[in-house]
């Protein structure tokens, strides 16, 4: 059975690297694996390969890769595949999760200590100003005996729910299918449904947006939504552009409403020069970073072998996002899965 990996990139820690080569090699000794080093060597590979490793997947691949069934991502999001194409094609294609949820927890925090104790005001003002500790003292927060209202509070927002609650911060959490009671202690003290996601927004001192990028998300957070939040709070987003509308939070930013924003997405990837969002001065941008983590091609292959694995004895797949190829096909475990 061929393998296609197609693991490029220009940060070492996205690239699959000749130690993930032999891991895998090591592992499955009878399988092919091929990489593909170039966008014209996909269409020759494709040809023969029954799966497909990697970080996109052009549509119109689907035509010569006849003997593909299975496109496997190491990205927690999907919003980049071709997901109707594959469907039609009879390509299952999974997502990865479990591993990304640590740096973003460590982002998100960051973004919030920095609010907290003024280090973003301060490094903002060092280079031109001679002291700023009364604009300090009209802004910081404690972070400890806070309330962090995390939406979209799946298997990343565990991981954030974590951290906020080792920093002495309570934690609400918003989803579409709360659990109903929490097997182990969970860092969540109390869970909402979506329907009441403006109750959980009314207790919060920052708002932290993991939801992911849906036909049902798009612009999730209006007027009507940040009106619900109290004055003051901070408001991070590091799920998906699409689902802010950026008109209505530059409108709760001007007139103070919100204290601080981070931003690790934006509508426009990456926002022009002369974007709003750019020049305030309550606005922290990151370039979507959150997810940078020196082990993560590591963790990505190491969940990539134990899904194999399961294919090849057929068992059902971790992080599908397709129907099965067949009745006999391995079958949605919903694991891992984000959720509003």
């Amino acid at each position: 059975m061929r393998v296609a990996i197609d693991l490029r990139s220009e940060h070492d820690f996205w690239a699959f690297a000749s130690c993930h080569r032999a891991t895998l090699s090591a592992r499955f000794p009878d399988l092919s694996l091929v990489e593909i080093t170039d966008p014209d060597r996909a269409v020759t590979v494709l040809r023969t390969a029954e799966v497909y490793f990697g970080w996109r997947f052009a549509p119109d691949w689907f035509p010569v890769a006849s003997q593909l069934r299975w496109i496997a991502s190491p990205a927690a999001g999907v919003d980049h595949l071709p997901l109707g194409k594959a469907a039609e094609h009879g390509v299952m294609v999974t997502r990865s999760f479990g591993f990304h949820g640590t740096p973003m927890a460590e982002h998100v925090l960051g973004l919030v200590l920095g609010f907290a104790r003024g280090l973003f005001l301060g490094a903002a003002r060092q280079r031109t100003e001679l002291w700023w500790k009364s604009e300090v003292a009209s802004s910081f927060f404690d972070v400890s005996g806070s309330t962090m209202t995390i939406v979209g509070c799946g298997a990343v927002g565990h991981d954030v729910a974590r951290l906020a609650h080792a920093c002495g911060m309570t934690v609400l959490g918003v989803r579409r299918h709360p659990p109903i009671s929490d097997a182990a202690p969970s860092p969540v003290a109390r869970w909402f449904d979506v329907a009441h996601v403006e109750e959980a927004l009314a207790q919060a001192q920052v708002v932290v947006n993991l939801l992911p990028a849906t036909s049902e998300t798009t612009k999730f957070f209006d007027a009507r939504r940040f009106a619900a939040m109290p004055r003051g709070v901070v408001f991070i987003n590091v799920g998906r552009g699409s689902t802010v509308d950026e008109t209505a939070l530059l409108a709760a930013l001007e007139d103070g409403h919100l204290a601080g924003c981070g931003l690790d997405v934006t509508a426009r990837k990456p926002p022009p020069l002369d974007d709003p969002l750019r020049q305030h001065p309550r606005v922290v941008l990151t370039p979507k970073t959150s997810v940078f983590s020196h082990r993560y091609m590591d963790h990505a292959v190491e969940f990539f072998a134990d899904n194999l694995d399961r294919y090849l004895v057929g068992r059902p797949l971790r992080g599908l996002v397709t129907p099965p190829i067949s009745p006999e096909s391995p079958v949605p475990t919903g694991e891992g899965v984000s959720s509003a």
